[in-house]
């Protein structure tokens, strides 16, 4: 289940009225009284239902019950179980048309009809699953949660930041519900509550991929069936893809970063014993940064340029980026003029990110002669014998993880050696079995990226934002004063900028107005508006004035 919704507005009302009468026959009959759900699969197209099941307990989907019906079902199920009659818990009675508090007027379950529902809910199951592995579960620790109920719009969670989901657990963690007068209504509502919910740590979670479905033809029009889940996962045509340029981008620009800062905190631990060697840092001034993102490999040399920027360059293009670190863990990445936001995890099989709010693996460089698990759990059996054929795609061995037990399948054909035995517990990234490949000839290569790395830019994005003498003066000096601070630039241009500047007779008007615009109200009206003026057309002059007029 990933969906709960009611009502179930594709069930006319009498063949629904029959189905309530049929499940209280159901439970008459074997002497059940308490909170209990029955089951049924419904054919659309002859309308005719089947019993699935019963399931005598509360179940975790009560809350859309709730919000169609005005009733608290555990707490109707404790009064019940204290003995008092249905007909009589005043939630009841108003759902049923009837004055809560008296009693005199009956009220027979049998005979009456509910009050007509107005409303519509939608709930959603947050389960910490990997949807673009057909929903195979994850576990680990989830560093934050953040989800704000509103009034058509609510949420349950079982762990809490610094909490985490461990592999004996069942893999459903939270639960969001959304209501509205319809059925449209309730589905906006609850993709819009999808995409303000976010959660961060080392498992994956199945938010984005919810959100994808809801927003299908098949959803919104109401006509999925049993076979709707399924066939999205084998044709894989839910996801959400991000531009390459800036999965690489964004993704080399975090390892550069975190290398520098590592060398950062080396040289200064190093400086507290004593050592005054600045090694460290001149190793991350100029060094050079591989990603592997979809079989491409993309060679970049990076320069550390100032405190918060790096050049990043690639088959000749130069990219400037800034990185700026924010409190909650995240980057924000800088360049041409569009930032992006990436939380990063460097996990056992590759570097996981969060970019933009969508969730991109780089795995590490792929062996296929080595079988490693994704997830966490134990190792039930082996379904191939030391030294037996594995074909391509075929399972080879069988694992458990929250409560479920999973096939893992071999990614090329040839014979397998199992590493591990089974009962073993298995972490993420574990090698469970070598293969001697049968034709290593068909295993896919890694080629490198020879093109132009195109990416975005933004619409007012301005590479030269020199725009005057005075912002030229300025960006020169501040470029000459890095340089004096031992980051690598070449101070032969820089120079020339900064002395043909000077130089442009529009540096003293363009300061004094720049000043003056810093004053703001403290400058006399007086001396403002007559020294602006004559400043303005001096600058809009062809012919310029002697400076000492000025």
């Amino acid at each position: 289940k990933i969906f709960e919704e009611g009502p179930p507005s594709i069930v006319p009302e009498p063949i629904f009225r029959e189905m309530e009468a049929a499940a209280v026959r159901l439970c008459k009959e074997i002497g059940y009284r308490s909170a209990g759900t029955v089951e049924y699969l419904f054919n659309a197209e002859t309308g005719n239902y089947y019993f699935l099941e019963l399931n005598p307990r509360l179940q975790v989907e009560h809350p859309v019950t709730e919000g169609l019906t005005g009733v608290s079902v555990p707490a109707t199920q404790l009064q019940v179980a204290m003995g008092i009659p249905l007909n009589k818990v005043p939630s009841i009675r108003e759902f049923y048309g009837k004055p809560p508090s008296d009693l005199s007027v009956e009220l027979d379950l049998a005979t009456s009809s509910p009050m007509p529902i107005d409303t519509h809910v939608i709930a959603a199951r947050i389960t910490a699953e990997n949807p673009d592995e057909g929903f195979k579960p994850t576990s680990g620790r989830i560093d934050r949660i953040n989800f704000q109920s509103q009034g058509n719009v609510w949420g349950y969670f079982s762990v809490t930041a610094n909490g985490g989901v461990h592999e004996y657990a069942d893999s459903q963690f939270g639960h969001v519900f959304a209501a509205g007068p319809t059925r449209e209504d309730a589905r906006k509502a609850l993709v819009l509550a999808l995409k303000e919910l976010f959660i961060y740590g080392e498992i994956r979670t199945t938010v984005e991929y919810l959100i994808q479905l809801l927003e299908t033809p098949d959803f919104k029009d109401n006509t999925i069936d049993t076979a709707w889940l399924d066939g999205l996962i084998a044709e894989k045509a839910i996801g959400v893809k991000m531009d390459s340029p800036d999965v690489v981008m964004c993704a080399t620009t975090v390892r550069a970063y975190r290398r520098i800062k590592e060398a950062e905190q080396t040289f200064l631990a190093n400086l507290d014993k004593g050592q005054l060697s600045t090694a460290p840092l001149r190793e991350v001034d100029k060094f050079s940064m591989e990603t592997t993102h979809e079989n491409i490999k993309y060679n970049f040399d990076v320069a550390r340029v100032a405190p918060d920027t790096i050049t990043m360059t690639i088959n000749g293009k130069e990219v400037e980026t800034k990185v700026r670190e924010m409190a909650d863990g995240s980057l924000l990445v800088m360049y041409q003029g569009i930032t992006h936001q990436v939380f990063a995890t460097e996990e056992p099989l590759g570097l996981r990110m969060i970019l933009d709010g969508v969730t991109v693996l780089l795995p590490k460089t792929y062996d296929p002669s080595e079988l490693r698990t994704d997830i966490t759990g134990k190792v039930v059996r082996y379904l191939v014998p030391e030294g037996g054929k594995v074909d391509r795609g075929q399972a080879y061995v069988e694992v458990e993880a929250m409560k479920m037990i999973m096939p893992l399948k071999a990614g090329e054909a040839g014979t397998i050696t199992p590493a591990k035995s089974p009962g073993s517990i298995i972490q993420q990234g574990d090698l469970l079995a070598s293969v001697e490949l049968a034709d290593p000839s068909k295993v896919q290569s890694i080629v490198p990226f020879d093109g132009e790395l195109v990416l975005p830019a933004a619409a007012t994005w301005n590479p030269d934002s020199t725009s005057n003498a005075l912002d030229s003066a300025r960006s020169a000096e501040r470029e000459l004063g890095l340089i004096m601070d031992g980051y690598d630039k070449d101070p032969e241009p820089l120079v020339q900028q900064l002395l043909s500047s000077l130089a442009d007779r529009a540096l003293l008007p363009l300061s004094v107005l720049d000043a003056m615009s810093n004053l703001g109200n403290k400058c006399p009206a007086g001396l403002e508006m007559p020294l602006r003026r004559y400043l303005n057309a001096y600058l809009s002059s062809s012919e310029k004035a002697p400076m000492r007029e000025v």
